[in-house]
This record gives C-alpha cells, structure tokens and sequence, in this order.
C-alpha cells in the first residue's frame, strides 16, 4: 500500500534511482487506489447512481425469475386448473420482470460505459500532460516503452475498475438475494444445496495467491516487450547499420517467450477454476434432483418449488463464475491503478522555488559561479566551473569526449539544476525565475535535430503557433531554407514523416534554424548543430548562424573549426574544469590539449575546403588564397 509520494510508493521511486517501480504487488483491494480514483468519477456522480440503479433493477429481477417460473408450474399443476387467473397474472408479471431485465441491463451497460470511457479520457489526458512537465533526469533513467506501458497498456486495463465495482456489488447482491429466498422456499433443501460452499471457498482460497503472481507476472513482462520493442524501432538505423536484425530477433523473442509464458500461466488458472466451479454446479443440481425430487414424492415440495430450486443452483453459480473472472480483472486494475499513481506521483527534480519571477526582457549576461555537477552520486562532470558569457558574446567549448561541454549547455537550457553553485542570467538566478519566462527567451538547436509529424510549417512555428505563414517563410530564407522547402511536394504544408524522415539530415537542420530564427530567442544554445551536416549546407547554415547569433549570447559546443575560429571566446574543457579559455591564435600558443585537438584534427586543414567564415553582419568573406582542398574530409573538433 502507498500513500502519495511521500509513502512507499515515493521511497519506491528514491530506491530506484528515479525508475519507476516495476514490482506491483498485486493486491485485489488498494484503498490508496480507490481513492486516488474516486475524483475522477465524481462529476458523473448522477450518471454513477444511475448506474447502480438499472444494476440493482437488473439484479432484482435475475433473482425474481425462478421463482416467478415455479410459481407458475405449480399454477398449472393444481388439479381443475382452478388457478387459471393466477396463473395469467404470473405470466404477465413474468414478462414485465423480463421486459424490466433488458431495460436495466442495457441501461446498466450503456451509462457505465460512457462513464468509464470518460474516466480513462481525463487519466490518460492527465498522465500525458504529466510526463511533459517532469525532468529530463526521469526519461534518462527510464525507458520510453516503460513509460508508453503505463499510458497506455495500464490505463486500458484500469477501464475495468467502475465495471469490476458495480458487477461485484450486483453478483454478491444477487448471491445474498438467492440464498435468502431459497431459504424462504425451504430451509432443509438450501441447506443441502448449500454444503458445497464450503468446498468451492477452499478451491478459491489456494487458486487467488496463484492467480496474484500470475498476474504480476503479465504486467512486469508487457512492460519489458513494450521497451525492447521501443528501442528497435527507434533504433531501426542502428540495427541495420550494424547487421544486429537476427540477434535483436533472438533477444525480443526471449522476452517475447516471457511475456507469453506469463500468459499462459494465468490462462491455465482461469481454465482449471471454470471446470470446477461446472463440476460444483452439477454437484449442486444432483442433491438438489435427488433430495427434493424425494421430498415432491413425500409431498413435501411442490414441483415447481423443486423446478425453481433447480434454477436457483444455476443462478447461485453464475455469479460465482463471474466473480471469480472479476477477481482476476480486479487484480489487474488495482496492479494498474498502483502503477498508474506511482506515474503521476513522480515529482519534477527541476522546480520553480515558490516565488518564482518573471524574466523581463533580458540583455543575455551569463554567469556560471562555482558551478558542480553530477549525473551519478560522487561521479563529477563538472568541477567549479566559472564562466561569464557577456551580452551578445558568443562563446564556443571545445574539448575531449565526456569534458562536460553538453552538460554545460543542458544546465544553461535548465534541463537540470546544478549540484553545487548556480547559474545566472543578468544576475537571476535559475532556479529564482518562472521556467517559462526563461524558455522563451532561451533557443536550443541539437545535434539530431527532432521534427514533428506535422507540416513544415508547423514545425518552423512550433513554439509560436501564432505565427503567420509569411513569418514562417521569412525564419526559412533567414536560413537558406526557404527554396528546398518549395520543391517539395506541398511546400510548406508537406508532412513531414516520423523524425522528418522524408528529408536529408542537412534539410532537417535547416528547419530546426527556421525555428530558432522564429522564436528570436536571447540566449542561444548549439550543441553540435553543424556536426552532421555535409560542407554545402554548412555554408548555408553558416550564413544563417550570422542573423541567428547577432546581437545575442550564444554558447556553441564546437565541431566544426569554423565555428571554433569565429567565436569571441573560446572555452577549453577537460574533465569537467575549464583549463584555459581565449581566441583560436592565444590558445594555439599557449593551451597543449587545445594544440593536441588542433593537431589530431586540423592538421592537414589547409588541404581541405572550409565553410565560408562568418562575419558579424552574417556575410561570407571572400575565400582566403591557398592551397586546393579536399572535399572528401570534414574537419572537426571531437565531442
């Protein structure tokens, strides 16, 4: 049982590092569930009693059936046939009781599900707003098909809830009601029918604590499918690129067999409880036949008592058979529902401190004062890093593999807070601003860059949706962008694939600058945004760069020595400290691992062609005189 964050479920998630917790337990009632859900339903609440209503209708009147048919045999065995009268009111009471069963019960189903389908719109709406707003830290530790199996595969199975409630509280209602009235029929005959009771409740006890790891089981090996199957697919490059498509295959389909032994397992539960729960049935009806077909010889029973006693026993067992299937159903929906509030219990690592300010506009000054960081506990990335990107200055890092260069530029984006010290911009710090006042103001362009499966347009103002068409084309031919983008098919309402799949990676960037261009954003952050770019589009992008970066405060991880070479401040980075800092000639001179970097990458750059230089008003210089170069190579400072 947890209690919020701040109980077991919260310590779950310390425990595991930021993970999410995939060992459910399995418990058929949570009340930390039940209440967590009631919220949910309670602006249906008049549907909700409605609900129950048609449920108790419907239930009432599967009980008052037997008993109605009895009535009515005996009726007609009375010898002159002197109760023909009674005999039509019986069989007109027994179609308005049929008629009431289908009314309630079509009622019943129809509001309960339109109910649940709302429920499971507003849970699922809720969980995914959620996820957008949590930290970069929990999609690092966690994996996206993990995450989707929430969303998704428990949110289905919480569906059952409402359902699983009300049937319960109808098949114990009917079970209460057919005892009560069998009794009322005679004691002696519902005693004798009741002695398998006993039996079936000890059957039911040892088959539950199977049924309860079964079903976790299920749920922890979905949750595995779904990763594995995520990764692949999002991975599909690498798989084919590496030739890994039959060991992949060999790996899913080990967890794949997992996932339906799991299966399996609990289908063989179910399936040996339903022949017993039959075999209990038919023991039921035997007593009854042979001890009440004695008692109508004995004249002790009327024969339509013994015909309705005969239905009773069929009906006492339905909602045995039901519950036990509704056992299972609620099991998995309480499992779902812990693993759902675990989800939604998550708290963002980076927040607003109350009091939060807004950020007027912002001149782009940047401090990093002592700066510490860490990914894992007494693990550094970065060591007491100083740093002061002044307005406008752009400032370019460079240095060996794992230097922390884009972790700097993640906790300038504020996708993490820093360990110890603290990062300003015109002397607020960070964490005392609202992360929207910042983020407008603050542009990123990556690596990779990510576009949606939406136009082109729609990519371009992603962040301004407010944007007109001629705003877009303007942020596109700021670029270079704007000609390629009318070749294709639609222009700019082309829809772009998965990951703009339809597009070279160099047409992808472009877009991503068209972005950046239209958010006009005061601090800019490029972390390696021309690394896999051919030269041709380099040149583009770097006449772009000239309109993007004037006139703000940008902090460029550097691959490419153009960029290295027109930057104001070049930054030296090795093992999380700054090791020296100046232009490309000072530390030329004077910086070793800067000269090693120089060396190992540049060193044969003037027998290579170069990107035209970027001047500040965004204009290309004419091309130094020099040797011709090669175009086969791409010069590159390493990440």
């Amino acid at each position: 049982m947890w209690a919020g964050h701040g109980g077991a479920w919260g310590a779950g998630w310390h425990a595991h590092h930021g993970g999410l917790d995939d060992e459910s337990h399995g418990q058929l009632y949570n009340h930390e569930v039940v209440r967590r859900l009631l919220p949910y339903f309670r602006s249906h609440l008049g549907l909700v009693l409605v609900a129950l209503a048609m449920m108790l209708l419907y239930t009432g009147t599967q009980v008052a059936i037997p008993w109605l048919v009895g009535h009515i045999i005996d009726s007609l065995l009375i010898p002159g046939g002197g109760n023909l009268a009674g005999l039509s009111r019986a069989a007109v009471l027994l179609l308005l009781v049929v008629g009431a069963n289908l009314v309630g019960n079509y009622t019943y189903l129809r509001t309960l599900g339109k109910v649940s389908q709302d429920v499971l719109y507003r849970l699922r709406t809720g969980m995914f707003d959620h996820l957008q707003r949590l930290s970069v830290p929990f999609f690092d530790k966690n994996e996206a098909g993990r995450v989707m199996s929430r969303v998704q595969n428990d949110v289905n199975q919480l569906q059952d809830f409402l359902p699983v409630v009300t049937l319960t509280l109808g098949d114990l209602l009917s079970l209460v009601g057919i005892v009560v009235v069998m009794l009322l029929m005679d004691v002696r005959l519902a005693l004798v029918t009741f002695t398998v009771i006993p039996v079936l409740g000890a059957i039911l006890l040892v088959w539950q604590r199977s049924a309860r790891v079964a079903f976790i089981r299920v749920r922890r090996a979905i949750s595995v499918v779904n990763s594995r199957l995520q990764q692949n697919i999002s991975g599909v490059r690498v798989v084919q690129s590496l030739n890994r498509e039959d060991v992949n295959l060999q790996e899913f389909d080990e967890v794949n067999y997992g996932h339906m032994s799991a299966n399996l397992s609990a289908i063989r539960l179910a399936a040996f409880l339903m022949p017993v729960v039959e075999l209990l049935t038919a023991a039921g009806l035997a007593l009854v036949v042979v001890v009440g077909g004695m008692m109508v010889l004995d004249g002790d029973l009327l024969p339509g008592a013994l015909v309705a006693f005969a239905l009773y026993v069929q009906r006492f067992f339905e909602p045995v058979r039901s519950l036990t299937q509704q056992y299972t159903q609620f099991q998995r929906a309480m499992t779902s529902g812990v693993r759902i509030f675990q989800l939604l219990d998550v708290q963002p690592e980076v927040v607003e401190r109350p009091g939060a300010r807004e950020l007027p506009l912002l001149r782009g000054e940047v401090r990093y004062e002592g700066v510490g960081f860490e990914y894992v506990p007494d693990v550094p990335v970065l060591q007491d890093v100083d740093l002061h990107l002044k307005p406008g200055q752009k400032v370019a890092l460079v240095g060996p593999t794992g230097a922390g260069k884009s972790t700097m530029a993640a906790l300038l984006a504020r996708f993490y807070d820093p360990a110890r010290g603290r990062i300003t911009v015109d002397g607020n710090d960070l964490r005392e601003v609202t992360r929207a006042s910042y983020a407008r103001q603050l542009g990123m362009v990556l690596q990779e860059p990510f576009l949606f499966s939406l136009s082109v347009a729609e990519n371009i103002r992603y962040r301004h949706k407010e944007a007109t068409l001629e705003e877009v084309m303007e942020a596109a031919r700021a670029v270079g962008a704007h000609d390629f983008i009318l070749r294709l098919e639609q222009g700019y309402h082309t829809m772009l694939r998965e990951r703009g799949g339809n597009l070279s990676m160099g047409q992808r960037q472009l877009i991503s600058f068209a972005r950046a261009v239209l958010a006009n954003p005061r601090i800019l952050v490029l972390d390696e945004a021309t690394a896999n770019i051919d030269s041709f589009t380099e040149a583009m992008i770097q006449r772009a760069l000239g309109r993007l970066l004037a006139h703000r405060t940008a902090l460029i991880i550097a691959h490419r020595l153009s960029t290295v070479r027109n930057a104001d401040l070049i930054v030296v980075l090795d093992q999380g400290r700054i090791t020296d800092m100046g232009t490309h000639e000072e530390l030329l001179g004077r910086c070793a691992l800067y000269a090693r970097l120089y060396t190992l990458n540049f060193q044969d750059t003037e027998d290579r062609p170069a990107a035209p230089a970027l001047l500040q008003d965004g204009r290309a210089p004419e091309e130094r005189p020099g040797k011709v170069r090669s175009p086969t190579r791409e010069s590159g400072l390493p990440d």
